[in-house]
């Protein structure tokens, strides 16, 4: 409609008119551009905004597993420097070095919670999340699975191999019964048991003590078993710092209140 005007005015030579016409529709043409465009932003917004929420879930479920795995190792460190003091010393307690002999070979494991990370990176949309985020660090802790890599290298250790070949099925049932990990009802470790009750004979402790102090590696094996364990809990808790890095940077991204801002 436009358009025709601005032809008859020409035709018409009414420059003014056609000017003025001509103008319009550059404006309308303009405000139509300028409108996509913010309507864009918007919607790009919404969907960072959307990604953000998303992976500060994973973060924090990621967080607090991380914790609870760090600590864990801590724990099983604290086991193998004991194991190495009780093993030093002919007359400890049996029952004190059969139990830390068991837990300074215990493994825990917990899987990164990646979808929403890898459907960020997959979209190619990284760019929408807030610059803090990305510059924590995050995509260092995305780059590899810590828990995994170090879960693979505990688990084979000679040492664990060792102790577990030497305690006796009975004694081993009594272990996992009385003195070792805590579980939820999924099966996840959450920790180690406060208290210690073995069920079993005091004979097969004092044997099974006897035995270990007897075997010509396992001190060896035990001094490797502390550099594995001690770069686990290390590790892994330099995953902590991480997502606590991501976690604070991703505090401001969050969906505003309703009746708030867009």
């Amino acid at each position: 409609m436009i358009l025709r005007r601005v032809i008859g005015c020409v035709k018409a030579q009414n420059w003014t008119a056609a000017a003025l016409d001509f103008v319009i529709v550059v404006l309308g043409v303009f405000l139509g551009i300028q409108a996509s465009n913010w309507n864009a932003a918007q919607a790009e917004k919404r969907l960072g905004r959307a990604y953000a929420e998303r992976l500060t879930a994973s973060l924090e479920s990621d967080f607090a597993s991380r914790r609870a795995l760090a600590a864990y190792y801590g724990a099983v460190l604290e086991s193998v420097e004991q194991t190495g003091r009780l093993l030093a010393d002919p007359a400890s307690d049996p029952q004190e070095l059969v139990v830390n002999a068991y837990r300074a070979s215990e493994v825990n494991f917990a899987p990164q919670s990646r979808a929403a990370w890898d459907e960020i990176v997959s979209s190619g949309d990284i760019g929408l999340l807030p610059r803090a985020a990305i510059d924590s660090g995050i995509a260092d802790y995305f780059a590899g699975d810590t828990a995994r890599l170090t879960y693979d290298v505990v688990i084979a250790s000679a040492y664990r191999r060792r102790v577990r070949t030497i305690l006796p099925l009975e004694l081993q049932k009594a272990l996992r019964a009385g003195c070792s990990d805590i579980r939820d009802d999924a099966q996840a470790i959450t920790g180690f048991m406060p208290d210690c009750t073995l069920a079993v004979d005091a004979e097969l402790i004092a044997t099974t003590a006897s035995a270990l102090r007897a075997d010509p590696m396992l001190a060896a094996e035990l001094r490797y078993q502390y550099s594995d364990v001690f770069s686990a809990n290390a590790n892994i808790s330099g995953d902590v710092v991480l997502l606590e890095r991501a976690l604070a940077a991703l505090g401001g991204a969050r969906s505003p209140a309703v009746g708030g801002d867009p």
